[in-house]
């Protein structure tokens, strides 16, 4: 059984005001009393609580970034990383022949994966700490 179409009942559909309200010829509900607001407070009470209010939200502004909250989440990060970086090298323990030059070693997969990745940091940070250093000499020559 389906609900009746109010146009083809002819019982009208219910008209809605400029504010958002039944029409009152279709509303039998009352309408609750809104909430009473709080008075502003005039002149300087007024200006106190907006100083008041400025205040605490540059302490909430300067406490939301800090190094303590930066380097928590770089830990959690990295334990995140770690634990992925355990569960491929466990998925992983099939020994591997490796040659390099006049080396050759026998490791499982996961860990000569591991030994290449730390090896690209190694090598990319010692890049960025030369260049951190070109760049602060040249600051220096600059400035003097």
């Amino acid at each position: 059984m389906t609900t009746p179409d109010r146009r083809r009942t002819g019982n009208p559909v219910p008209q809605w005001g400029s504010q958002g309200e039944p029409h009152p010829a279709h509303d039998t509900a009352p309408v609750p009393e809104p909430a009473p607001m709080t008075p502003v407070p005039a002149g300087d009470d007024h200006d106190a609580v907006l100083a008041e209010r400025d205040r605490l939200r540059q302490t909430v502004a300067d406490v939301e970034h800090t190094r303590t909250r930066a380097t928590w989440f770089g830990v959690v990060i990295g334990a995140v990383i770690l634990v992925l970086l355990l569960v491929f090298i466990v998925q992983n323990l099939e020994s591997q022949r490796i040659e390099l030059i006049f080396w050759e070693v026998n490791l499982p997969l996961g860990v000569s994966l591991l030994i290449a990745a730390i090896a690209g940091a190694l090598i990319v940070a010692l890049i960025g700490g030369l260049r951190m250093l070109q760049l602060r000499r040249a600051l220096k020559k600059a400035a003097g």
